[in-house]
């Protein structure tokens, strides 16, 4: 039978599993207690980082609906909660896991789809969600102020035709 010290921590790891855009397990081995502070803070204020006991996250994770995170439950494990945007958390954990080869990214699921080390790298490399949308905003302006040259062209063009045509008329009429 459950402790309620240990029903708590479940029940509270539940609700942060479903709160969460994003989790990402990670092995800390090695890592002084200042190092996980600096990390901490990289994370920013959109991420929780908590060191874990792996089977009572375990059941947390099951009970939130996330199975796919079984395997990695082993060995020193923290997670990162991430609710904000995924992109500046996965950067955060990857520059800090250059410059500390002790933290170990084991594996993470985002939206409820499972991600592997290299998918978290992946989702690393990518550029913030503001970047993206700046970038999407300038494709859509370009071809608007596409679209509205070729409209103020075609009447400049039918303009300049009628004119050239009148001048043509204008000197055949004036040479017979």
């Amino acid at each position: 039978m459950p402790t309620p010290n240990k029903a708590a921590s479940v029940a509270e790891l539940t609700d942060a599993f479903q709160s969460s855009n994003a989790a990402v397990l990670t092995e800390y081995r090695g890592l002084t207690v200042a190092q996980l502070k600096t990390l901490r803070r990289s994370l920013g204020e959109n991420a929780q980082y908590a060191v874990v006991k792996n089977t009572l996250t375990k059941i947390a994770a099951n009970q939130a609906g996330i199975t796919a995170l079984d395997e990695h439950f082993a060995g020193p494990t923290a997670v990162a909660f991430i609710t904000g945007d995924p992109v500046e958390s996965a950067k955060a954990l990857r520059d800090f896991a250059k410059e500390n080869p002790n933290l170990i990214i084991k594996a993470g699921v985002l939206d409820g789809k499972a991600l592997s080390a290299d998918d978290i790298k992946k989702l690393a490399d990518l550029e913030s969600r503001e970047v993206l949308l700046s970038k999407l905003a300038g494709a859509f302006k370009g071809k608007q102020s596409q679209a509205a040259s070729l409209f103020q062209a075609l009447p400049s063009k039918f303009v300049r035709t009628a004119e050239a045509l009148r001048v043509k008329l204008a000197e055949q009429g004036g040479a017979e």
